[in-house]
């Protein structure tokens, strides 16, 4: 069985603007296998968040194709998509978007239930998550009583709640101090490891780039370069 997570090829995207069509994504093509960690890069107006939008499922190129864990979505009605992305793929972002009213694990037990999991279950999940992130103690808190990178944590792990094959993150550490964004990536790159996922991030952070185990850069709407070493994690 193939260990590729995520595949993109030939992915184009433009919007109109004005009387002007303006060609963003021209020609993307890109993998993510299991157990990898994967940098997208690139100036600011590049194309990296339509690209991960795209990944994610979450818009439709205007051609090309997206396979994800080994299902080809490109011609999935607006139902199927729905429904790969629910189970294969969870999403970070900058801001961690954890509901205020709700504890650490109520949130993390939200989307389980929405995908029709137990009451039961989904806290079972959820406390299985907290203690892999080192928050139980934290469980019953609600965001507004949790540090910057506590929330990120929590959010790390409500992405995880699905047991999703691919985690797609847009600069998930770009809202933290130094020292908590490393404490945010360490806890990634360990899970990475030990659930065999493949993580797509993008980041203007070239530093913390580096320390994944490939990058690949977006300029002029195509893949310029792809680069990496075996990261020993």
């Amino acid at each position: 069985m193939s260990d590729i997570i995520l595949a993109l090829s030939e992915i184009r995207r433009s919007f109109v603007q004005a009387d002007n069509s303006l060609e963003v994504l021209r020609g993307c093509d890109m993998t993510v296998k299991a157990g990898e960690l994967l940098a997208l890069i690139g100036p600011s107006g590049s194309g990296k968040s339509t690209l991960l939008h795209i990944a994610g499922l979450l818009e439709r190129p205007d051609s090309g194709s997206i396979c994800i864990a080994g299902k080809n979505a490109s011609d999935m009605d607006d139902a199927g998509r729905t429904e790969l992305r629910r189970k294969s793929i969870g999403f970070i972002y900058q801001f961690h978007h954890l509901l205020p009213e709700f504890s650490a694990r109520e949130n993390i037990m939200l989307p389980q239930m929405i995908a029709g999991v137990s009451e039961f279950n989904a806290g079972k999940r959820a406390d299985e998550l907290l203690a892999l992130i080192g928050l139980t103690a934290r469980s019953s808190h609600r965001p507004g009583k949790l540090s910057g990178g506590e929330q990120q944590r929590v959010a790390i792990a409500r992405a995880l709640a699905n047991r999703p094959k691919l985690l797609i993150a847009d600069e998930p550490t770009g809202n933290l101090d130094p020292v908590t964004a490393d404490h945010v990536f360490a806890v990634l790159k360990e899970l990475v490891k030990t659930q065999g996922l493949g993580l797509l991030m993008a980041t203007h952070n070239h530093e913390l780039a580096a320390r994944m185990g490939r990058v690949c850069e977006l300029q002029g709407g195509c893949i310029v370069s792809s680069s990496g070493h075996q990261l020993n994690i």
